[in-house]
């Protein structure tokens, strides 16, 4: 009778968070609806508004094993983990996902058009949190002649930095098997704004999920609990996306200006070669960063946003 009063534990992974209840699958494939009992310290390092994040590995305590439902007791390292500004608290970190492999945006050159700021926005968080990143440029059968010369900007100006650019249409599956091909077992955070076709491309790549593909318009901060958890779907041939609804901006939590260029990876070997080890690559002189913009080494749109970025830092201490 003993051994029938001690609690059944299991691992599994975090599949949805409602904030209060967690969806976890174990490593038979079971589902079970999962809750913290009193608090959980996770990181001491980590200060964020909650202590569980969809793609987290959890020991749990089977509860009920009738109706699945369990009490998460124990989250195991993250390999990474990615934040955006708690919707709650500006002050404060929401942990959206932990233990990516990948995390892609889809953007779009036209209707509606997704601005570089943007994206090397994206790309500045991703890299920061040691998380590769790829980008998939949706809607491609749409563009003209004037649009067909920005998107060849963009592939020049993204993999010279050493990013891989994927040109799609989300309806076309033909379009799609490359992308596929480099998403298979893996865990991939998908993030774009509204209209770009990231629901349209996530119901193509898993049939039958059937998404909305309209997504709500005017998002504002209301409602936040339900449009700002993120939610694992599995791929047909192995891997994982992770959706994540309602997230527009990632924010820049905790930058230092001084490190802001590390985040550049066109601009991080040249660091070490300028003439003083705190430069900003802003006007000082012996910058190699700076000389390396005016002999088109280092694209000047991506310097600009480096700016833009960098003053918006010195901006908010």
């Amino acid at each position: 009778m003993a051994n029938d009063l001690q609690a059944i534990t299991k691992e599994g992974l975090v599949y949805k968070s409602t904030g209060s209840w967690y969806v976890v699958q174990d490593k038979d494939l079971q589902f079970w609806n999962a809750r913290i009992k009193g608090k959980m310290k996770i990181d001491e390092h980590i200060s964020s508004t909650n202590p569980i994040a969809v793609g987290d590995n959890v020991v749990f305590d089977v509860e009920d094993a009738d109706i699945k439902t369990a009490i998460i007791k124990e989250v195991k390292d993250r390999n990474n983990y990615i934040v955006r500004v708690s919707p709650h608290n500006k002050n404060q970190k929401h942990i959206i996902a932990a233990n990516l492999d990948f995390a892609l945006l889809v953007v779009t050159i036209s209707d509606p058009r997704t601005s570089t700021g943007f994206i090397d926005r994206f790309l500045l968080t991703a890299e920061a949190y040691h998380i590769p990143a790829i980008l998939a440029v949706n809607k491609t059968d749409l563009l003209k002649p004037k649009h067909t010369a920005i998107l060849q900007e963009w592939k020049n100006i993204y993999e010279h930095a050493g990013y891989d650019i994927y040109p799609i249409v989300a309806t076309d599956p033909n379009t799609l098997a490359a992308l596929k091909e480099r998403l298979k077992g893996k865990m991939t955070l998908f993030s774009g704004h509204s209209g770009v076709g990231k629901s349209t491309l996530i119901n193509q790549l898993i049939p039958g999920k059937e998404l909305k593909t309209q997504e709500v318009s005017g998002w504002s901060g209301k409602g936040q609990h339900t449009t700002t958890f993120a939610e694992i779907f599995d791929l047909p041939g192995g891997g994982h996306i992770i959706d994540t609804p309602g997230v527009k901006e990632f924010g820049l939590i905790d930058f230092d200006k001084q490190e802001l260029s590390h985040y550049f990876p066109e601009m991080r070997p040249l660091i070490n070669d300028c003439k003083f080890n705190n430069c900003l690559h802003i006007n000082e002189p012996g910058c190699a960063v700076l000389d390396a913009v005016r002999k088109g080494n280092v694209s000047e749109d991506r310097y600009i946003s480096y700016r833009g970025i960098l003053d918006s830092i010195e901006a908010k201490f």
